[in-house]
């Protein structure tokens, strides 16, 4: 494929505005001073607004499955799989409206940066808190490595450039300005992302539209080659357990996912919660059910079957970006999936972060008695971010295949882990660290085991196994231990 400069350009000006940005606002916090290291680089001194809160948890949400993966599907389903992600327009309204107001309370009256710092003052357990660190970082490695591969291959084909090319440039300044930016710097280039995600939408849509000779074209097109794509169940393709697990799993369980709940312990104050509750669940609805409808469109200028497309359905939006814009807004195209790509990492690289700085390093160390210097804790902060992107990066070198399925993945493991630790620690007085130990432990070993070997009950997805398992476990752990202390609970529950 013969490489392209025109859409080189758009994505190179695209990272170094967005290197440019974090490096702003580090400089800006810095200058602050207020609040210390940890507190300004894990969760940004607690000063985000409506709109950097609303797109950095969309962006985080939206990663690049949702803009190659998921649409490849569409284009081979139809229009049922945009009715399964018309769940995802209440993704932030129940992260805000459960979870929002409660763990920012919570965060506050105990100092607490991470997710982990709020499950180990619920639960009073290390082990607890050990084991959700070891937890965040395996799947938060398994979601950035799809994150890395989607995004380079999309480069690859896009501009003609090699894989590994497009994976060193973006990886690498994903890398640094997530290192050097910290959890602010991540927010800002996440809204900033969640911009390019919506730019990218349009002018794709603008092409596809174009190349189809119009909506109403592109549809006959659609019925006279797929009549079943029109329909909800799509001839069988999309049956009504697949709706009701991929609900589970993409919409209605998502609240539960780490990397959007420590979003809810970094607002400034309630008026921006609720502000952005109203734009972001606007905002995530159009542009998920955009961005799938559009798969479908591509089905009225991709015409043939999927084995002329390389038999991924990964290569679908790639080649729906090459066969309907020209070249230069072409790169414009692809800097929105990219975007999403990055926010991805970007969050999840933080996250991990700090859970082996914060949640296991100086945990220790103050165990311990030992006072820590910040610059001590900002030069391992950012060793260890640069160490986990490095290794991410090497992995991604080979690409695996599929990369919506590895994201489902690691998606189903994390709310498996997580869903039931979470509500019980904000919302049942009951809850104690032997339910939650028990519930986490069984949980992603039954979930783990039956994705391993592939084995569902009544054709569901097996996150409805680990979900199952994880509940059970929870509920006769937390009856069978000890009561947790009234003390505590008093923090949680007065």
């Amino acid at each position: 494929m013969h490489a392209s400069i025109a859409g080189l350009v758009p994505v190179i000006i695209f990272l170094a505005f967005a290197l440019v940005l974090a490096v702003m606002a580090r400089r800006k916090a810095a200058a602050a001073g207020d609040g210390g290291f940890v507190k300004e680089y894990f969760i940004g001194n607690r000063s985000l607004g409506a709109f950097v809160l609303a797109m950095t948890t969309i962006a985080t949400y939206g990663s690049v499955s949702s803009f190659v993966g998921g649409p490849g599907q569409a284009w081979n389903i139809g229009w049922g799989w945009v009715y399964m992600a018309g769940v995802q327009v209440t993704c932030l309204f129940l992260l805000y409206g459960i979870m929002g107001k409660k763990m920012a309370l919570i965060s506050r009256k105990t100092g607490a940066v991470t997710v982990i710092d709020v499950i180990r003052e619920r639960y009073q357990s290390n082990a607890v808190a050990t084991i959700a660190a070891l937890v965040i970082v395996l799947f938060f490695a398994t979601t950035m490595i799809a994150q890395f591969v989607g995004g380079a291959k999309l480069f690859e084909y896009v501009t003609g450039y090699s894989y590994v090319l497009g994976l060193a440039i973006f990886g690498i300044a994903v890398i640094l300005f997530t290192s050097i930016g910290g959890f602010r710097g991540v927010a800002v280039t996440d809204a900033l992302c969640g911009i390019a995600m919506i730019i990218g939408i349009c002018v794709l849509a603008g092409g596809i539209l174009s190349a189809g000779g119009g909506y109403e074209n592109i549809m006959d097109t659609i019925a006279t080659n797929h009549p079943e794509m029109m329909e909800p169940l799509s001839g069988g393709n999309m049956p009504i357990g697949l709706y009701f697990t991929q609900w589970l799993l993409v919409g209605i369980f998502t609240f539960a996912l780490p990397q959007s709940l420590v979003r809810t312990m970094g607002f400034k104050d309630t008026k921006s919660l609720h502000s952005a509750m109203i734009w972001g669940t606007v905002i995530i609805g159009a542009m998920m059910i955009g961005v799938t409808a559009l798969g479908v469109l591509s089905a009225g200028v991709l015409t043939e079957p999927l084995e002329a497309y390389g038999g991924s359905v990964d290569n679908i939006i790639p080649q729906t970006i090459v066969a309907t814009l020209p070249p230069w807004l072409a790169g414009i195209a692809i800097v929105g999936p990219i975007a999403a790509s990055i926010s991805t990492v970007s969050s999840l690289l933080i996250a991990s972060s700090s859970a082996i700085i914060k949640d296991l390093w100086l945990h220790h160390a103050e165990t311990k008695g030992e006072q820590l210097q910040d610059k001590k804790i900002a030069n391992a902060s950012q060793i260890i971010t640069l160490v986990i992107g490095a290794i991410v990066f090497v992995l991604s070198i080979v690409p695996p295949e599929v990369i919506w399925k590895i994201n489902m993945f690691a998606f189903g493991g994390l709310e498996t882990a997580f869903c039931w630790t979470f509500v019980g620690a904000l919302f049942w007085k009951r809850a104690n660290k032997t339910g939650a130990l028990w519930g986490m432990v069984l949980g992603v070993a039954a979930y783990c085991i039956c994705m391993a070997l592939g084995f569902k009950i009544f054709g569901l997805h097996q996150i409805t196994i680990g979900l199952t398992v994880a509940l059970i476990a929870f509920v006769v752990g937390s009856l069978a231990g000890k009561p947790s202390d009234s003390k505590k609970l008093a923090i949680f529950f007065g």
